[in-house]
């Protein structure tokens, strides 16, 4: 039957609350159907027993360009606690009455500063055979769908042994996924089919069989009463079960399945579907994730970092060094330069506070590396201890406020264990409460968290041009890479790649300048370290320096304009009244191409410079021009190429 709520209306209202009474989902007895707001997303609830006791999946649908697809024919749900299996034997008792959900809230830096969280949700009410309670908690949003699990009852402390939620994946869905590893460093390959079985890091984005529905599988809300996960087709290759930390990880230290005190939700399970464009600009990872816990963010500011590793690996241990590119940041207008591991080594002429002192007289800030230490990592980099607890934490970030520190780079945590996620979040809420700004390295994808705790600018969890520095085989490959990374692992949170280098470390990149340029506005983090010395900024022709010193490092809106994973990316992001565009070409043909700048507003005019692929790959080609949203403009990208644009209205 549908369910009708009442309102209080003017005769003026009623047309428009009737038909939102009709969007409202539709709760049948032992099936629950849900569907999102522009009603092209249909999530279904279905008893494996015809709606009687037993076995229960979701179903999600896309009404798209070809019709109806059922993007996810069958989701299987269960979680198995110690005491008790809730998955085969499970009796419907009822739905609950539907809600709308609808929050707007703004972020502070990502892709997009005015957010929505909105959707359509009911609570399906589950029980065992036993007479435990489980509630399966279902939304339905215009870009996805999320569902979450729930034990209602307001006593017990259990283990959970294992979260049985299953996608099943159609066999000729295409597939660009990451093998699982720790630290989330691995590349994206693309798959046509399911013939790998292994386990995989998140997020995983596929395209179905017709081709005009992409869906993305992430998880977020992962706090403190649960570990982060992973999946895993290596039982059943069609289907991708969400699996549990491996016990080997962070050096055996923690446990891998978590434990649990009643009431009780897990995380979130999110899948983000539509186009491609819908995938990429969609903030549903962080919608859905809690409000921010801080009342005072005034101090909380995203910008540009200089970073002197990747061309010296040791430059921190050089106090010349760490002056060099504190006067790159000056001169660039960036907002900090970052004092990598080795600081407390320092020699050749000062000290860590004699290298604070001087970054702060050129107003700069400063930011600061440490090891996670602890026993769950093995990397001896000192120093290694002295933010493993709530005390030496709070001790050292008192001291690095005095000395002027903004935040900190915290490094090496290679678990995702209950207590390793429970080691994060500590951080976090101690580093907001001296109003100290985090980012995390060798550490899990983003789960929503700086949505809660916006301190929070961004993580590494990918593999970034540091790798130029460990080995040759990421030179053929980071073409390719850099344009898979916009359709998977930067769509879900900020990503610290560390782009935008000209010069060459150990091993040389085969990108051209345009495409390194473009990393700057096509990879998203509230911390942009520019990675390379300065000589490779100061030599560069005065538009395309200027046109760094300049660029955002948070965005107010974000579209995708074209691309395909792995062969190219074009994306325009707006930050106050300006826009900025980058793209970039992942191949190895010359690639024309034409932008419609029809996202512009209808009135006012633009001046609009492009810098693009000149002659070769080492030059720059560029043309200023007067646009509006009726306008076109032509590029060119040379193989491996790429360029920039900034829009400012006139």
């Amino acid at each position: 039957m549908l369910y009708y709520l009442k309102f209080h209306v003017t005769k003026a209202k009623i047309t428009v609350l009737f038909l939102l009474v009709l969007a409202l989902p539709k709760v049948y007895a032992r099936q629950v159907t849900i569907q999102s707001p522009n009603k092209k997303i249909t999530i279904s609830l279905i008893g494996a027993n015809g709606g009687k006791t037993g076995e229960w999946y979701l179903k999600a649908s896309y009404n798209g360009p070809q019709g109806l697809t059922d993007v996810l024919p069958k989701i299987d749900l269960g979680l198995i606690r110690n005491d008790q299996d809730f998955s085969s034997e499970l009796r419907f008792i009822k739905a609950g009455v539907p809600r709308i959900v609808n929050e707007r809230y703004t972020a502070l830096h990502g892709k997009k500063s005015d957010c929505s969280n909105s959707a359509y949700e009911t609570v399906v009410f589950l029980e065992s055979r036993t007479g435990a309670k489980i509630n399966v908690i279902i939304r339905a949003y215009n870009d996805g769908v999320a569902f979450r699990y729930e034990f209602p009852e307001n006593k017990g402390t259990f283990t959970l042994l294992d979260e049985l939620t299953a996608y099943s994946i159609p066999a000729s869905s295409k597939r660009w996924m990451e093998k699982w590893n720790t630290a989330n460093e691995g590349f994206y390959t693309e798959g046509r089919d399911d013939s790998v079985q292994q386990e995989w890091c998140y997020p995983a984005l596929f395209n179905n069989t017709n081709g005009d529905c992409w869906f993305l599988l992430h998880e977020a809300d992962v706090n403190r009463n649960y570990c982060g996960s992973k999946l895993s087709n290596k039982k059943d290759k069609a289907k991708y079960k969400i699996t549990f930390p491996d016990a080997r990880d962070g050096n055996g230290i923690g446990a891998s399945q978590p434990a649990i005190s009643l009431p009780w939700k897990s995380p979130w399970r999110v899948v983000i579907i539509g186009s491609l464009g819908d995938i990429v600009q969609s903030t549903l990872v962080d919608d859905v994730s809690p409000p921010s816990v801080l009342t005072n963010t005034s101090w909380i500011k995203p910008g540009v970092v200089s970073w002197n590793y990747w061309s010296s690996n040791h430059g921190t241990k050089d106090y010349r060094t760490v002056t060099k590119f504190a006067d790159l940041a000056a001169f660039m207008n960036w907002d900090y330069t970052l004092l990598d591991w080795e600081w407390d080594a320092m020699g050749n002429g000062g000290n860590l506070e004699d290298a604070a002192a001087y970054i702060r007289s050129l107003g700069v800030k400063p930011l600061i590396w440490y090891n996670s230490g602890g026993k769950h990592t093995g990397v001896q980099a000192t120093p290694r201890d002295r933010l493993l607890t709530h005390e030496s934490r709070i001790a050292e970030f008192t001291k690095l406020k005095k000395l002027g520190f903004a935040g900190v780079k915290v490094d090496f945590f290679e678990s995702e264990k209950q207590d390793m996620v429970r080691y994060y979040l500590d951080i976090l809420e101690d580093a907001a409460s001296c109003e100290m700004m985090v980012y995390f390295h060798g550490c899990l994808v983003p789960r929503g968290w700086a949505r809660t705790y916006p301190n929070l600018m961004t993580y590494e969890a990918v593999r970034g041009a540091e790798w130029y520095n460990n080995g040759p085989d990421f030179t053929p490959a980071a073409p390719v890479h850099n344009a898979i990374l916009p359709f998977t692992r930067n769509v879900v949170g900020a990503m610290d790649y560390t782009p935008v280098t000209f010069t060459n470390s150990q091993y040389p990149h085969i990108t051209s300048y345009g495409h390194e340029l473009a990393l700057s506005v096509l990879f998203e983090s509230g911390f942009q370290h520019m990675a390379d010395r300065p000589e490779g900024y100061m030599d560069l022709p005065d538009r395309a320096r200027s046109f760094l010193k300049e660029v955002p490092a948070a965005w107010d809106d974000t579209r995708l304009l074209s691309g395909y994973p792995g062969k190219s990316a074009i994306m325009a992001r707006r930050h106050g009244d300006r826009w900025y565009i980058g793209g970039i070409n992942a191949v190895s043909n010359n690639l024309n191409t034409k932008i419609d700048l029809g996202f512009l507003p209808s009135a006012g005019k633009y001046k609009l410079l492009l810098i693009e692929d000149g002659s070769h790959d080492k030059v720059f080609l560029e043309k200023q021009v007067l646009v509006d949203s009726s306008s076109t403009i032509d590029v060119h990208m040379l193989p491996r190429g790429g360029f920039v644009a900034v829009l400012k209205p006139q």
